[in-house]
């Protein structure tokens, strides 16, 4: 097993190079609704829009805002879902060209209920295609890479990919997201020198306090640097040999739309660590981008507009 230095300290010589991201790739489709409905009702909804998502692809495109060279590693089908996603990565400047089609497959779809009230959604995901394999993984390549970020599902085999990663490519920091408790994830928590959890997945864990959360995630790791986005009450980190660090909440003038907002603040804190940042000025950089993309609909990096003069 090779040493796992500091994950700033890492990426330092290797920023130029390309982020890898690994996970899947979805068609949603958003709908606005005033505020969410019953069971059972029907209502109108104010707007609809068609978009790319998925995790990775989403922390991906604000990389690539940030200035950094992308590329997708994934599984979509041959319809025109998938030509739809393919054109949004090179829109945004993600390289795809790695990327596998299943002759026949569906790619996978996300309907998705966005309430102007609050800024809440609700998710209902269909898919039924496979998982990348290990072996899918093999054929891509990792010369020059700066960066390779894995979505926590398919355990076994991701677990097998950043074995890959470690053993050919033992300088290139990886990060995984812990977004749900799944079956064997704990073959993702040896590896990789940056853990990337949500308050769902601590939840499911049975911790309902961050700092209580990451202790135990270190101790079960061999991570450098644990990360858990709390919602609405911040985030919080503790770098090995450290103590827990909570940083508040970056609350933007108006709550318009919480989609992918745990996917920007992955970007961010990876974008920190990237430019050499310590992992305290990471994290509040993380924070900070995810509260402003929750002012503003769709996954875009904006500031927050200065308010106006009378």
């Amino acid at each position: 097993m090779h040493a796992i230095s500091d994950p700033a300290e890492t990426v330092r010589g290797r920023s130029a190079g390309p982020v890898l991201g690994v996970g899947i790739a979805v068609l949603d489709l958003v709908y606005e609704v005033a505020v969410y409905p019953a069971e059972d009702d029907e209502v109108r909804a104010l707007a609809m829009r068609r978009v790319r998502g998925g995790n990775v692809t989403n922390s991906l495109a604000v990389l690539s805002q940030l200035g950094h060279d992308c590329r997708w590693v994934g599984i979509l089908g041959d319809d025109p879902a998938a030509d739809l996603i393919l054109a949004d990565l090179a829109d945004q400047g993600i390289h795809a060209r790695e990327a596998m089609r299943v002759p026949g497959g569906t790619t996978p779809t996300s309907s998705i209920l966005l309430s102007r009230g609050g800024g809440s959604r609700t998710i209902v995901h269909f898919r039924d295609l496979p998982e990348l394999s290990a072996d899918d993984f093999g054929r891509v390549s990792l010369d020059g890479l700066a960066w390779v970020h894995f979505e926590g599902r398919n355990p076994l085999e991701t677990a097998r990919m950043i074995r890959r990663v470690r053993e050919e490519a033992p300088d290139v920091p990886i990060s995984v997201e812990l977004e749900k408790s799944r079956p064997g994830i704990e073959a993702l928590l040896h590896g990789p020198q940056l853990l990337l959890a949500s308050r769902a997945f601590a939840r499911a864990g049975g911790r309902e306090d961050p700092g209580d959360f990451l202790e135990d995630l270190l101790v079960r790791s061999d991570a450098r640097l644990c990360v858990v986005a709390w919602g609405a009450d911040g985030a919080a980190f503790l770098a090995r040999g450290g103590q827990v660090q909570r940083v508040p909440a970056y609350v933007p003038t108006r709550v318009v739309d919480t989609l992918g907002a745990g996917d920007v603040f992955n970007a961010g804190v990876i974008h920190g660590l990237l430019q050499g940042r310590p992992a305290a000025e990471a994290v509040v950089q993380a924070v900070k981008l995810a509260g402003l993309k929750c002012g503003h609909p769709g996954i875009v990096v904006e500031r927050e507009s200065p308010p106006k003069s009378d």
